[in-house]
């Protein structure tokens, strides 16, 4: 049974939380508005485009941030309980401080449960809608990659192409080989490479097929043909596993594994943040209750001061990391967790510290 205490830090907690979430989507819908203005002005862009754009924004802002507003609303209102006595009184009347904790995490894993739920399966649909929206309206470039383009299409097949225009639908100097075991058995060339309608159109085409005895080699100025793969599967969009719900993710890091996807490094960071980015809640209460539950000097305002810098370096280390993914082979796994784990480790420090 809840006693009256665990009631009202949980009503607190999560009403502190919804607050300082109310607080900072407004101001980073301002911020955005601001920057994109002109563009907005410059496509023509309507206003129920617009709206729907921010809509989808707040869900994409708010899946990104929320830890650290929750951060800082605990900090909040516990410094506020701390200023006032109360934790002193609550620990006077012989309630140890880990049971004074209990409620926090109750709460906490109410948001965890709501967000692990949001980011898997409701948040997906929003950042379609919101990297869609950037796609069309205010910046095309930088969406997928489009040069240098290989993947394996089956067990046997690999294309490869200098550089892919997603707008034309067209690719060039394609090449297709085809292997029997590790023997080369047909290879294709084309200078350029164009989905028309329901088929391929090769240009300059050469086939150059091999067998034991012979080498076969065939040319024509134009080959329409059918090929087993999507012309679409050449530049893949980069924000693609962020608009699958867990299940769609699965599977495409199950073919981008097999085809040896450029992107699959940024695929795997995506499904690990799903499950980190909630976990961080804990361990950010964790955090927020050891600064905030001893009285100082300063009051609210320093400890506010403490969490925004711990928060700020919370963003900095998760970014840093996400960019060493994208960039280099650096392990995703490590990236998502090792951010966690850094913070795991602060925690269990400061938390110690505030038991004594």
């Amino acid at each position: 049974m809840m006693k009256i205490l665990d009631k009202y830090i949980i009503k607190k907690y999560l009403g502190t939380f919804f607050i300082m979430f109310g607080l900072f989507i407004p101001i980073g819908i301002m911020v955005d508005f601001a920057e994109k203005i002109d563009k907005f002005r410059e496509n023509e862009v309507s206003s129920d485009l617009i709206l729907g754009y921010y809509i989808d924004f707040i869900w994409y802002f708010g899946s990104q941030l929320y830890p650290v507003f929750l951060f800082l609303a605990v900090i909040w209102f516990t410094s506020r309980l701390a200023n006032n006595t109360e934790i002193t009184a609550i620990l006077s009347s012989g309630i140890s401080f880990q049971r004074f904790i209990k409620p926090y995490f109750i709460a906490a894993s109410v948001v965890v449960v709501f967000a692990i739920i949001s980011v898997m399966f409701i948040v997906p649909k929003s950042n379609k809608s919101y990297n869609e929206f950037i796609s069309n309206n205010i910046k095309s470039e930088d969406m997928r990659k489009t040069s240098r383009l290989f993947k394996q299409i089956s067990e046997d097949e690999y294309i490869y192409v200098s550089s892919y225009d997603p707008r034309r639908q067209r690719g060039l100097n394609f090449t297709l080989e085809s292997f029997d075991k590790n023997s080369l058995r047909h290879k294709i060339y084309a200078s350029t490479i164009r989905w028309d309608d329901s088929i391929f159109r090769l240009t300059n085409y050469v086939k150059r097929t091999i067998s034991e005895n012979n080498e076969v080699i065939e040319k024509v100025t134009r080959k329409d043909t059918l090929l087993n793969f999507d012309i679409e599967d050449l530049a893949p969009l980069n924000y693609v596993a962020e608009t699958l719900n867990f299940f769609e993710l699965n599977n495409l890091i199950r073919y981008e594994k097999k085809a040896g996807s450029p992107l699959i490094n940024s695929h795997l960071l995506v499904r690990h943040k799903r499950f980190t980015i909630p976990l961080s809640c804990f361990l950010l209460t964790i955090i927020a209750i050891s600064v905030s539950s001893i009285k100082r000097r300063g009051g609210t305002g320093s400890n506010l001061a403490i969490g925004v810098t711990l928060g700020f370096l919370y963003i900095f280390l998760d970014k840093i990391f996400g960019v060493l993914v994208v960039k280099s082979n650096f392990s995703p796994a490590l990236a998502s967790w090792g951010v966690l784990l850094i913070f795991l480790f602060l925690a269990l420090f400061l938390l110690k510290k505030a038991i004594r």
